[in-house]
């Protein structure tokens, strides 16, 4: 037998192997198609809930599933039927013998390794769907659904590692490896790890406290040592902060020393408003109460407003105008969408009512050594 190999030799097992992974592939798309025309249907009827995202879920499982499959048997039939020269080709009762012996144990625990990471992902990111409630009030639902998907994500983390490790350690002790050593050089490792990675361990702690304390979920709103955004992820060792600009921030656990988050349960949005000094400051008040009760009365502003306007009063007496201090309340991450609407509305009522909203500007006095343009003009043509 050849030890080397060239392109003739492998040109047959390449376009085997293309065309089971081809034919596989076919079987995949004819079921997902049928599954997707299955699911409108019963979409259609009323007999099947949130058919997207189940269709979605179990496509992809199958999808990578086939793919798996067809990886394996393509495989096992190049090996078998047609061969690379330079390599051993594997008969009928050499793959009987390694299939009944070790080989189909491994196939069990690898298969069962891959159902269970799967099955355990559809389920995680199906659980804001299951547990939050419909009919429960906007801020409610929000903030059970991001404390629900922060938690799915640190249990699929920790899920899929441990799933991992264990079949691992199974599939080297199915080939005959002893893993007493093994274990004991990882448990020696972990406690290398302790003594040498402290700030790698003070990240993980910190981290699950970041999750199980409730302090900040994905898709808050938060500035943290300084730089603010978006919470995009949380993992046990970083979290990642997007800015409005599209900028990532990535802050290590332990390197957190300042956390603000603005999306906590509620929020507020706080307006300065100044106004002239000659306008009378009660009436603008019962103005701005006015706007406060339309805006609440507005269907698509109901239910994203927790609590009436609310007018602090005078807050400053500034240069050119008098600060009026108010807030309103609202379901968190929908401060900025009904405080434009407010300010929007409160400059369009103003301008109707013929209420001055200052700004800054400069009044200049000619005295009689600097006339104005015009009246010298005039001057001139009296003299004359």
């Amino acid at each position: 037998m050849q030890s080397s190999i060239s392109f003739t030799s492998v040109l047959p097992a390449l376009v085997t192997l293309t065309g089971t992974m081809a034919a596989v592939w076919l079987a995949f798309w004819l079921a997902a198609f049928g599954l997707q025309r299955w699911s409108q249907r019963k979409a259609a009827e009323d007999r099947f809930s949130r058919p997207a995202y189940w269709l979605n879920a179990f496509t992809g499982f199958l999808r990578r599933a086939t793919g798996f499959a067809a990886i394996v048997i393509a495989t096992l039939i190049m090996l078998h039927g047609v061969g690379i020269q330079g390599f051993h080709r594997i008969t009928w009762d050499e793959l009987s013998a390694w299939i009944s012996g070790s080989g189909l144990p491994i196939l069990f625990i690898l298969g069962s390794a891959f159902v269970l990471i799967r099955a355990h992902a559809m389920l995680t990111r199906s659980l804001p769907g299951m547990l939050v409630p419909s009919r429960a009030p906007l801020a409610e639902r929000l903030d059970r659904r991001k404390r629900i998907e922060t938690r799915g994500r640190l249990a699929r983390w920790i899920v899929t590692a441990v799933v991992l490790a264990i079949a691992g350690v199974m599939t080297l002790q199915t080939l005959g490896f002893n893993v007493k050593p093994l274990l004991a050089g990882g448990a020696i490792a972990s406690v290398a790890l302790g003594f040498g990675a402290q700030n790698l361990v003070r990240d993980f702690i910190s981290g699950l406290f970041f999750i199980l304390e409730d302090q900040i979920r994905v898709g808050d709103i938060a500035t943290i040592n300084g730089k603010g955004g978006q919470v995009e992820a949380i993992h046990l060792r970083t979290l990642s902060l997007r800015g409005l600009d599209g900028t990532v921030h990535i802050f290590p656990n332990g390197s957190i020393t300042e956390l603000s988050n603005m999306t906590k349960n509620f929020s507020y949005y706080v307006i300065d408003l100044g106004i002239a000094y000659k306008e009378n400051v009660d009436g603008v008040m019962q103005r701005l109460r006015g706007i406060g009760e339309e805006l609440l009365r507005d269907p698509g502003y109901k239910e994203k407003i927790l609590a009436p306007l609310e007018i602090l009063g005078v807050d400053d007496f500034a240069a050119s105008a008098v600060i009026i201090k108010l807030r309103i309340k609202t379901v968190p991450l929908e401060q900025w969408n009904v405080g434009r609407e407010l300010r929007r509305r409160i400059k369009n009522d103003f301008d109707e009512a013929g209420i001055e909203l200052p700004f800054p500007h400069l009044s200049v006095y000619f005295g009689e050594a600097s006339k104005p343009v015009a009246h010298m003009a005039v001057d001139s043509r009296a003299n004359a």
